[in-house]
């Protein structure tokens, strides 16, 4: 599980693999490597604002667009650094009556990364759960809010 994104890394697309099942209830055999990146955490539930997606795109790769649902602990990106971030992805742009030319900024946002069901099983770490509905596949932290996740 999750070996097939790093595979294609390392052989630049071109290496082939196969799989057959061994068996179930197995203990762990070999080396499992973890995630070596962080996460970006939101800390606050509604829709996504472009604005604030924009000034998080420098912190790492983004996995929500604006005028998505999010919540408290759902993890709406991937840390650029090996730690994981609470973020506020609903911070709106402050609005004066002071109006200048070329003050406001286009917002130009790269694409998000959407995982696949296998992807988001290979992405998780210890202390994350995957979250499938019929209309999305989620990643989330066990722990919802930022004071148990400090606690655990």
């Amino acid at each position: 599980m999750g070996f097939r994104a790093e595979l294609a890394s390392l052989t630049s697309g071109s290496g082939l693999m196969t799989f057959s099942a061994a068996g179930y209830h197995r203990p762990p055999q070999g080396l499992v490597t973890g995630r070596k990146s962080g996460v970006l955490i939101s800390k606050a539930t509604g829709r996504a604002v472009g604005y604030a997606l924009f000034n998080l795109q420098n912190r790492g790769r983004l996995m929500v667009a604006p005028g998505d649902e999010i919540y408290e602990g759902m993890v709406v990106g991937v840390h650029s650094r090996s730690n994981d971030l609470t973020v506020n992805p609903l911070k709106e742009k402050k609005l004066t009556n002071i109006r200048a030319a070329g003050s406001d900024e286009n917002i130009l946002l790269a694409a998000p990364l959407r995982l696949t069901l296998e992807q988001a099983l290979g992405f998780i770490d210890r202390d994350e759960l995957v979250e499938v509905t019929p209309k999305s596949i989620r990643v989330r932290k066990m722990a919802l809010r930022e004071n148990q996740r400090r606690r655990a």
